[in-house]
């Protein structure tokens, strides 16, 4: 079975109970995640063979983080263990017409306080056939973007092929800052996956006739917004997430593809959420998945699409669903009906 590295940030998610917004709650419901921790643990439960890679303190809270990745079957080998605090991230669930909120408490954990001496991608990237990280992780710091660069020269002189995720965050950094930063590691990645607003925020690159605050979405204008990243990156392909908005309880969700000067766009699911919180590393999971097991561009990215339609209905930011599951849904069985 193949093997996958990704790198980044998992943090402690805390959450009020139902929809409480922050301001009623006298509890909050505590689990972890994080962009490429969720893509691992979406792939392990494929079957593939991934590894992740960050950094955590050493007491019981970043302890407990890594347990919950070998519970579900990551490899936790390579991570780096140090610093004094493990990242935290506070969501309020949205509803109806009010959105979903997210407050970062992040300043100088353990990953923001890594060094490159924390990880020797000779030995990370031994056997491994693909690297995945995000925007996010270099947004953290400077030095972040330096372990991102070295990881990224490592993978590429060893012929493993490498995902991003723009996944930009404005609580991050600018979107000057990201322009910079993601255009030169751009450079080296064969596969980029955005959302419906990334290429816009990060690159300036926007669709044409589109209204994601309406639910409009244009597909010529992001066939557009991938030829034009092509052009400027060089990227083997690109996907692109679209999310119709109707409102934060019901979203339209369908993808894209751009392989090679060839289009593809998944069937349309008619969503409603449960929690949305990785349903776009999810997609990335479904993506890498199938492309390494040899699947066509328009199998995979009907199955990368089906894989996210599921972690919607799924309480929490990993997707823990298996590969039959998606199967069958991208195969037509969208009924829901119960299985006996």
């Amino acid at each position: 079975m193949p093997k996958v590295v990704t790198f980044g940030e998992i943090m402690l998610r805390l959450v009020p109970e139902g929809y409480l917004r922050f301001v009623q709650a006298d509890r909050f419901m505590a689990s972890y995640g994080g962009g490429e921790a969720n893509v691992a643990i979406a792939l392990a439960n494929f079957g593939i063979d991934v590894a992740y890679v960050t950094k955590l303190p050493t007491h019981e809270i970043g302890q407990a983080a890594l347990n919950t990745l070998r519970h579900y079957g990551v490899n936790t080998d390579y991570i780096s263990r140090g610093g004094e605090r493990l990242g935290i991230y506070y969501l309020e669930k949205g509803a109806s017409q009010r959105g979903s909120l997210v407050v970062y408490d992040r300043a100088n954990s353990s990953i923001a306080t890594a060094t490159q001496s924390d990880f020797n991608w000779d030995d990370i990237f031994s056997d491994a056939e693909w690297f995945h990280f995000t925007g996010i992780t270099p947004a953290l710091g400077p030095v972040l973007v330096e372990i991102c660069k070295e990881a990224c020269e490592v993978a590429k002189k060893k012929g493993i092929k490498i995902s991003c995720d723009l996944n930009y965050r404005a609580k991050l950094w600018t979107k000057q800052q990201a322009k910079e930063v993601m255009g030169e590691l751009c450079s080296y990645v064969d596969l980029l996956i955005a959302n419906e607003e990334d290429a816009k925020d990060v690159f300036g690159i926007e669709a044409e006739d589109s209204d994601i605050h309406g639910g409009v979405l244009n597909h010529q204008g992001y066939m557009s917004v991938a030829k034009k990243l092509v052009e400027q990156f060089g990227f083997e392909k690109v996907a692109i997430t679209l999310r119709s908005s109707k409102s934060a309880s019901d979203n339209g969700w369908a993808g894209m593809l751009y392989d090679r000067g060839d289009f593809y766009f998944s069937k349309e699911y008619d969503i409603h959420i449960v929690d949305r919180v990785g349903g776009g590393d999810s997609f990335g999971a479904g993506l890498i998945y199938s492309l390494l097991l040899g699947s066509s561009s328009s199998e995979a990215l009907e199955f990368a699409t089906a894989a996210s339609c599921l972690k919607h209905t799924i309480e929490g930011d990993y997707n823990l669903v298996s590969a039959s599951e998606v199967r069958k849904l991208s195969e037509g069985d969208a009924s829901g009906r119960v299985q006996r």
